[in-house]
């Protein structure tokens, strides 16, 4: 039997840091590279900066793209080499550790003046590649660079405080003595987990590295992040803001299932990379990856007349301004926001038995009595028709995030866990409601603006009301809205039935 030699890429075999610090493969990398203009590989003058660097695989892939380009320039192996390393490749380490990783793919030595190292002009260890541990600067408890808990976090020299050099300075432009890059590139930390929020409910971070990153005006700014912000929240809705007005974000490259990229990573709404390109300015191209191939591509606007959010799929943007020539009031306007009832998801001061004085209340796959004088918001609401839905729904991707709605009677309540849709006139407008929150159609509105696990009051936006004297169905709703063929199969396509 003949004998295979397999040379696995060691960066392809680096276990993740954790779901917050993600190792990017190569191949990704590869792809990421492939949006800059090809020019700048046979560039002298190009400066490439990884502000956030972890194996060192952006700069590496770099490296090796400006050495087959530049060999016209610099015949001389060790000659383009070193021009490479010390005037055009540029590294900013998240931890001591990342340092040394990363001096190793890019320079082959975790000691850029080693003799080991492939350069021959560095005279100090870091070369281009620095890491330098920099403190918290806590205020009321909260840093005021990344906004860490200090409870959480501390400045303590023998734990990794995940204080991250490229953020936790109001001159980033210092640390290359006011160096000017052309491009800025590679994955930043996601989040930071305060308090053990995980997912969706940890403090979000990557957008503090994209803010950051265009103070320093680089001509071309890519990164992979979670794609979580194309529907803002909890610290996001700035970011989103800006970045969805701003017509220098050329390319996007959408992934909802993660995993893709990332083998073996969850990432609750997936993530996609962007190219941000500060002098040309136009529409944006969206590309859909779905089953590792690219299902879809459109250029277009990152904003729909009448949205606030980014609409992930290229498909549905047809069908919603169907929808919204209709000009209908919006599903969100009965629809509560957060903690209706102002009582806690955990809270377990209800007993099993009615009582004098209580009110039915539905908790976390729980149901209870409750003394009145613990509910402290929506008081009217309480004996009237209603519906509760989970605030909580799947992962953030539509073909599986099911709403699955409960009708609830008088004299009841909830817990924070659930939202309520009323108040409901009486027992069948809940059920027809109900009919409406079962249709494919309903759950592809809701599917377009709810990117992750948490959905909110702002979620249901984008689904039209309807008359609710009669129930719905799918059909009655295509009709309604006069959806192609196309336009119905890929909502059909897009929702799965429930199971």
């Amino acid at each position: 039997m003949k004998k295979i030699n397999y040379n696995p890429d060691i960066l392809n075999c680096l276990a993740n840091l954790s779901n917050d610090e993600v190792f990017t493969p190569p191949n990704v990398v590869s792809d990421m590279l492939d949006l800059l203009p090809k020019d700048l590989w046979t560039n002298p003058k190009a400066t490439f900066l990884d502000p956030f660097t972890k194996s060192g695989v952006f700069l590496r892939e770099i490296t090796k793209r400006l050495n087959e380009g530049l060999k016209p320039l610099f015949p001389d192996t060790q000659e383009r080499i070193n021009h490479i390393l010390s005037k055009q490749v540029f590294g900013i380490a998240i931890t001591e550790l990342t340092s040394l990783l990363s001096r190793r793919s890019v320079y082959c030595c975790k000691t850029a003046n080693s003799d080991k190292s492939i350069a021959t002009c560095f005279s100090n260890e870091q070369g281009n590649i620095i890491y330098k541990r920099v403190k918290h600067n806590f205020i009321n408890g909260k840093c005021e660079f990344c906004g860490a808990n200090q409870d959480t976090y501390s400045n303590d020299e023998d734990k990794e405080n995940y204080a991250y050099q490229f953020i936790h300075t109001y001159e980033p432009e210092k640390f290359f003595k006011d160096m000017k890059f052309d491009v800025i590139i590679g994955n930043p930390p996601y989040q930071l987990n305060d308090g053990g929020g995980t997912g969706s409910s940890a403090t979000p971070l990557y957008h503090k590295f994209v803010e950051q990153a265009k103070k320093l005006q680089p001509r071309f700014l890519c990164m992979i992040i979670p794609a979580r912000w194309y529907a803002g929240g909890k610290g996001l809705d700035e970011f989103r803001n800006k970045m969805l007005n701003d017509n220098r974000l050329r390319i996007i490259h959408d992934y909802n299932d993660a995993s893709e990229c990332f083998s073996g990573v969850e990432i609750k709404g997936g993530v996609c990379y962007f190219l941000w390109e500060r002098d040309n300015a136009g529409l944006c191209g969206v590309y859909q990856h779905s089953n590792n191939k690219i299902v879809s591509s459109m250029k277009r606007p990152l904003l729909e007349k009448g949205c606030d959010v980014f609409i992930r799929h290229n498909q549905a943007i047809s069908i919603l301004r169907k929808v919204q020539n209709k000009k209908e009031k919006s599903f969100s306007d009965i629809v509560s926001f957060r903690n209706p009832f102002g009582i806690a998801s955990d809270f377990k001061e209800f007993t099993e038995k009615e009582f004098e004085n209580s009110v039915k209340i539905y908790a976390n796959q729980k149901q209870g009595y409750v003394d009145k004088k613990h509910i402290t918001k929506s008081i009217d609401l309480i004996n009237q028709y209603k519906i509760i839905v989970p605030k909580a729904i799947g992962i953030g991707d539509m073909s599986k995030d099911w709403i699955k709605p409960i009708i609830i009677g008088k004299n009841s309540c909830c817990t924070e866990t659930y939202l309520v849709i009323g108040p409901l006139e009486s027992e069948q407008i809940a059920i027809n409601i109900h009919s409406y929150s079962q249709t494919k159609f309903f759950n592809f509105m809701l599917g377009l603006k709810k990117i992750s696990q948490n959905t909110t009051k702002s979620s249901y936006f984008l689904i039209p009301m309807q008359d609710f004297s009669k129930p719905w169905t799918d059909e009655e709703l295509y009709k309604k809205y006069n959806l192609s063929d196309y336009e119905i199969e890929y909502i059909e396509t897009m929702i799965k039935p429930m199971e």
